[in-house]
């Protein structure tokens, strides 16, 4: 079963940690950890392929490209990526990929907290002109994501809650 396999790669730290909300937490999902073994990556594109069509496929960098680019190899269907600041060389784009008005896409992501991530990428792709069709995660913490993409529009589906995961106490 995936959440075993997860587990047993150590995706979930215990601690002191600050999130990239902001937040502090005494534990922290790294999904890093098992999308690095390829058997686990496979698994986690297989599983999150189930949630998707002929939608194109889009993540942020850099949690998400590995698991766009091996749902993409899995699905079949393109994918684009987003920077988290525009570049500052060639280009300057924050979008590597071709998006065109009226694709419709999903976001992938690998932990959601808040959705603000997931959201940038979402709105990049409206500025685009492009339909996003809902966002799917692999762990959500449960901490609002899920409320306010679903006030901006778009559904949230997750492989896990962070509390499938974490093992208490600690």
């Amino acid at each position: 079963m995936l959440r075993d396999v997860m587990r047993s790669a150590g995706v979930v730290q215990y601690g002191d940690f600050v999130l990239a909300s902001g937040r502090k937490s005494n534990y922290y999902v790294n999904v890093k950890k098992a999308y690095t073994d390829p058997d686990i990556l496979r698994e986690i594109a297989k599983e999150i392929s189930k949630h998707i069509g002929d939608e194109k496929i889009a993540g942020m960098a850099l949690g998400a490209v590995p698991i766009v680019v091996a749902v993409s190899l899995e699905t079949g269907n393109s994918f684009v990526i987003i920077r988290k600041d525009k570049k500052e060389h060639g280009t300057q784009e924050k979008l590597e990929g071709d998006v065109r008005k009226g694709d419709r896409y999903v976001v992938v992501e690998d932990v959601a907290t808040t959705g603000a991530s997931a959201l940038r990428v979402a709105e990049l792709l409206r500025e685009k002109q492009a339909e996003v069709v809902r966002v799917i995660t692999v762990v959500d913490r449960e901490e609002g994501a899920r409320e306010l993409l679903e006030q901006k529009g778009l559904e949230m589906r997750s492989l896990f809650t962070a509390k499938e995961l974490v093992r208490y106490p600690q």
